[in-house]
């Protein structure tokens, strides 16, 4: 057996299993040309090899790491080339991974973990993008006029250790023009693959189908991500799956896999979340139920496990986002790293609204960011005790522009409603917060709405019910307002030590929801605790007095309005 150290490219053709759907002669007569005129010759230029041709995937050796950048980077430019002539569902775009390691030669052929890091490093690579690994970006550095971004460190599976992955940005020169342009918004892609039936009946097959399918339906609700069609994605039917495979093949950032099984009268079903990169499971969950009761609760499994999974990947590629250094992030970026921000304190939200302020500046036609900078522009408006209604006036116009650009868009719907309440218009409010809980359901946020709208509106109960069933629907939905204003409902019902508890596990209590936690420790009878409080909240706000605050929380019935002036005065704020 050989060894020998050498330069690894790994090529594979983004969706190509749906190309061929499309037009399998033209795709593959297309494939062609493009090896023969513009693969062949560039490895050639460089001094390299094909080592295999492996359907849509190609592995490339090159005796030196430099040269093996070069060729990636002709590559993506030649190909982006060739398909600017063609429409954008026939564009043939490829994925690069490069490293620099130990292979093992049998014949012509290359095995060993540097082969297979070379495989993992293109999966995690951007249509038309390129990937690196650590030691390939140590021996180019200097050597090249290139920009890499720092990816950080990236599990990868069947390895002990992370591997320090980098991004190909371009030439040096090209930069500053390359982010004149506004970046696509980039929106995961997702793809449920059919639940696997586990209980050797294959009349329960029915019941697999009915989930998956159900799934993905729901999933289409999420504005904020693309789901692969179900019949993309039902080929892969089995136990015995490559994700990070699958996940080439349909161009899917992330896979949901799932089964059902049914013993001994009871009916489980597991699904998983997967990055489609690294082949690392992000969620897993399983629901047990009897099994004649399966159909009762298919609905509440469904939405569950939707709620749930959607959450889950907002939250990864929040985390993929912060990672990244902001001159290369994009509008979609911008608004995950503003909307992941915990509701705060005033240098929070100002970074908040300068998230969403850059995401508008790049794309001026994305709605969901006009939507969350009225929300941010809202609470700046709360805090605001000079008299002014501008910064109220200006979220509205923001809102009305969100619902102009995409009134489908239930984030836009619950944005124009927060600022219908602020003007008072609640008929109005209501019918768009109905509208966006009608455009998704499964969506935990959307319920949350509704709710503090029913305990503003004078129905505390409904509400606590409410917000308790959007943590139902999503165990791990914890925005950092939700203990705040379901602790707030609680003093609306009188409730007062459910309120302190309920705020106190806040670790990011705004300003507003403070108050109202002095109020709940006044009228609970701790005047020390309340006294505290109120110094803290004037230390920030020293303008903030009942009179100003008071008119700004939408409280319709009388008493209410009335009764946290109440707890708010013997708190120790001034009238």
């Amino acid at each position: 057996m050989n060894r020998r150290l050498a330069a690894i490219l790994a090529a594979d053709v983004v969706g190509y299993s749906r190309l061929v759907e499309l037009d399998e002669t033209g795709t593959l007569g297309a494939l062609r040309e493009r090896r023969s005129q513009i693969l062949d010759p560039s490895v050639a230029r460089h001094h390299g090899r094909v080592v295999k041709v492996m359907g849509d995937g190609v592995l490339l050796e090159f005796g030196s790491a430099v040269n093996a950048v070069f060729c990636a980077t002709e590559l993506q430019r030649q190909f982006a080339a060739a398909n600017e002539s063609l429409a954008e569902d026939r564009r043939i775009a490829l994925r690069i991974g490069v490293n620099l390691g130990d292979v093992v030669v049998e014949g012509g052929d290359l095995f060993g973990d540097g082969v297979i890091l070379a495989v993992r490093l293109q999966a995690m690579a951007k249509p038309g993008g390129i990937c690196v690994s650590g030691s390939v970006h140590d021996q180019v550095a200097g050597k090249l006029d290139a920009a890499f971004e720092d990816m950080g460190l990236r599990e990868v599976k069947n390895s002990s250790k992370p591997v320090r992955v980098y991004e190909f940005l371009g030439p040096k020169g090209d930069l500053g023009a390359s982010r004149a342009a506004p970046p696509p918004s980039e929106k995961p892609l997702i793809a449920v693959l059919p639940f696997s039936n586990l209980s050797g009946n294959a009349q329960q097959q029915y019941l697999c189908d009915g989930l998956t399918e159900d799934i993905i339906t729901e999933l289409s609700r999420f504005r904020q991500m693309q789901v692969i069609s179900r019949n993309s994605s039902s080929r892969f039917r089995g136990t015995d799956i490559d994700m990070i495979r699958v996940g080439r093949e349909l161009g899917a950032h992330y896979l949901v896999e799932g089964s059902v099984r049914q013993m001994a009268g009871r009916t489980r079903i597991t699904a998983q979340l997967i990055d489609a990169a690294t082949g690392v499971h992000i969620w897993a969950e399983r629901y047990d139920s009897a099994q004649h009761e399966i159909f009762d609760i298919q609905d509440r499994v469904v939405r569950t496990i939707v709620g749930t999974l959607a959450g889950r990947m907002n939250w990864a590629r929040t985390e993929l986002a912060r990672r990244k250094p902001p001159a290369s992030l994009a509008a979609y970026e911008y608004v995950l790293r503003g909307d992941a921000l915990p509701v705060g304190t005033p240098e929070i939200e100002a970074e908040a609204r300068h998230w969403f302020g850059r995401a508008i500046e790049l794309d001026p036609g994305y709605a969901r960011a006009y939507a969350l900078l009225s929300g941010a522009l809202e609470r700046q408006w709360y805090l605001d005790m000079s008299g002014s209604n501008r910064l109220r006036d200006e979220a509205f116009e923001l809102a009305h522009k969100a619902v102009l650009l995409d009134e489908n868009d239930p984030l836009c719907q619950v944005a124009i409603a927060w600022a219908q309440i602020n003007r008072e218009a609640y008929e109005v409010a209501e019918q768009h917060l109905a509208k966006a809980i009608a455009l998704n359901p499964n969506h935990p946020v959307h319920l949350a709405d509704m709710a503090i709208f029913d305990s503003y509106r004078g129905e505390p109960e409904k509400a606590i019910d409410g917000m308790l069933e959007a943590k139902r629907l999503d165990a791990f939905f914890n925005p950092s307002w939700y203990w705040g204003e379901l602790g707030s409902m609680y003093f609306n019902a009188r409730r007062y030590d459910d309120a302190i508890a309920s705020m106190r596990r806040s670790t990011t209590l705004s300003c507003v929801k403070q108050a109202w936690l002095a109020a709940s420790y006044a009228l609970s009878g701790k005047p020390d605790d309340a006294k505290h409080l109120v110094e803290e909240i004037l230390r920030q706000v020293p303008e903030f007095s009942i009179a100003r605050f008071l008119p700004k929380e939408p409280l319709l019935r009388r008493e209410d309005r009335q009764h946290l002036a109440e707890g708010l005065r013997k708190a120790g704020f001034q009238k």
